[in-house]
């Protein structure tokens, strides 16, 4: 019997860019430089010019060395000093050969999911993912970056923010909210050393005691000889986990039980006399709490919580326009809006119209919100609805859902706008515009299928202004940006048939997470195929 081979499976190949994560529109309010977009794709940093487009600098250059810059996290009196290097002439063509520039290093991380600046524009805070480094870097007049410190956390930051003095408020998914200098002092954290054991040595043998009493005492004396060198060794553990935290200055503020989700920092006139304000830290977690602390030196002290939400909580925010109102969102299929100093529930807002037929079924469509965005406090008119606009976005989803939240706490809803494709990032420009960050790799309301193929023209920004009508609408802006950031583009994707699952799933998941917090139950198939 002839057997005949089976068809050779064609293997396909697409190119498609990488989208931008996070923007963040940089403006320096102390001196005359232009405003400067900053936005992450994959593992670099794109500079823009605000007005124009024009591209002014990408970090890390390729090949670039991206470890312990200005020796920032690094601590010598452990490490030692860098070995010295001997110049030597290459003496053979096998020397030459070997002599050859080495290959680029590649990064060690594949993204930066998180990205901001301080509000005075002066300097930009990144999070590069796999590595778990916190890096600072000053925005130069030229637009490039020069990186001033890198801290590897010991978790993995969730999310970042600042507090006076441009401190930097972080929480991590362990449940736990450090504070540390924006930049950090060049004197590192002496660890502690291990002591020194006791001596425990007992002079007695059973060869030189003869009598039962004797004998009896010394197998007590044996007996807390081994408790004492129990007791010294798990000293010296404890001692070696010191010796592992970080090495630059931080204070754990507090902590949660459950996974942290975000972190915000706002301050509100103290009732106290002799003092003008009281600052407050607000943690939101994966169990549905929403902690209200008091700020340094006294985070342990709680207020209060904002109880509510019946699905993990992603997303909070305080305008500062209304610093008394808290904005919150997640896996619920609303948002909640608080009078978070007295945990006062005061309004409920649906995102999604339900229809009938799926109320009638109960099939409810599960959401997760990505994002909450406050438009900026520097309106020129304080009475426009534009003014006191909550934005919000959903986890692969192409619709902006804007918002006008009233003095009384309830929210207007506002007609939505709808992107080319789903919503990673906005940022709202003092103007009103808001520019969106666009999802080039995946299919337009899904978190996992990917488009057919690359875009064209690739769309990574779009922008829109606000129309003044009766319910409020949005145009398209066709500005140089835009079209200047579309032109250049970002780092390519190939996708082939061969790594093609694998390649998907990375960058899938890199973009996507929040319905990794949504709890299962136990007649979810998900969790019966986990268990």
């Amino acid at each position: 019997m002839e057997i005949q081979a089976a068809p050779r499976q064609a293997y396909t190949m697409a190119t498609f860019q990488q989208p931008f994560q996070c923007i963040q529109l940089v403006q320096k309010k102390n001196s005359n430089s232009k405003n400067v977009l900053v936005a992450s794709a994959g593992a670099k940093l794109y500079s823009y010019v605000a007005d124009s487009g024009q591209s002014l600098s990408v970090w890390p250059q390729d090949g670039a060395d991206t470890s312990n810059a200005n020796n920032a996290g690094s601590n010598p009196d452990i490490e030692g000093p860098p070995e010295k290097k001997r110049k030597v002439e290459p003496s053979s063509e096998q020397d030459v050969k070997n002599s050859a520039p080495a290959a680029k290093k590649a990064p060690a991380w594949t993204n930066i999911p998180i990205l901001t600046a301080t509000p005075d524009g002066e300097y930009l805070v990144a999070l590069t993912g796999e590595d778990k480094c916190i890096r600072v870097f000053q925005i130069e007049e030229d637009g490039s970056f020069l990186q001033l410190s890198e801290r590897h956390m010991p978790k993995r930051p969730c999310a970042i923010t600042f507090m006076e003095n441009n401190d930097i408020l972080t929480g991590d998914k362990f449940g736990d909210v450090y504070s540390m200098p924006l930049i950090p002092s060049a004197e590192p954290r002496i660890p502690k050393s291990a002591s020194q054991p006791r001596s425990t040595r007992i002079a007695a043998t059973n060869l030189t005691v003869h009598t039962q009493r004797n004998l009896k005492s010394l197998q007590m004396q044996e007996e807390q000889k081994k408790k004492a060198l129990e007791a010294e060794k798990n000293k010296n553990k404890d001692n070696d986990k010191e010796d592992q935290k970080p090495i630059f200055e931080h204070d754990l503020l507090l902590g949660h039980v459950s996974l942290l989700t975000d972190v915000a920092f706002t301050s509100l006139p103290s009732p106290d006399p002799s003092s003008s304000k009281r600052t407050y830290i607000l943690s939101a977690d994966r169990d549905e709490h929403i902690r209200v602390s008091r700020g340094p030196p006294q985070a342990h002290i709680i207020e209060n919580h904002c109880f509510g939400h019946t699905a993990f909580i992603s997303k909070l925010c305080v305008p500062e326009w209304a610093p008394t109102l808290l904005v919150s969102g997640g896996g619920d299929p609303h948002l909640l809006v608080w009078n978070w100093l007295d945990g006062q529930l005061l309004h409920t807002v649906p995102l999604l119209e339900q229809t009938s037929e799926a109320a009638a079924e109960g099939e409810a469509k599960e959401i997760a919100v990505r994002g909450i965005w406050a438009s900026p406090s520097s309106s020129s008119d304080s009475d426009s609805d534009t003014q006191r606009l909550i934005l919000v976005a959903l986890e692969g989803n192409p619709t902006l859902y804007p918002f006008t939240l009233n003095a009384d706490g309830t929210m207007t809803r506002q007609t939505p706008l709808l992107a080319n494709g789903n919503i990673l990032d906005i940022q709202i420009t003092p103007s009103n515009t808001i520019l969106i960050s666009i999802d080039t790799i995946h299919s337009p309301g899904s978190t996992s299928e990917w488009r057919s193929g690359p875009a064209s023209p690739a769309k990574f920004i779009e922008a829109f202004s606000f129309k003044p009508t009766e319910k409020g609408e949005w145009e398209a802006v066709e500005d140089g940006l835009v079209s200047a950031v579309d032109r250049l583009g970002t780092e390519s994707v190939v996708v082939d048939g061969g790594a093609e699952k694998k390649v998907k799933n990375a960058l899938s998941n890199g973009l996507y997470g929040l319905e990794n917090l949504r709890k299962k139950t136990w007649d979810d198939p998900e969790a019966a195929n986990v268990m």
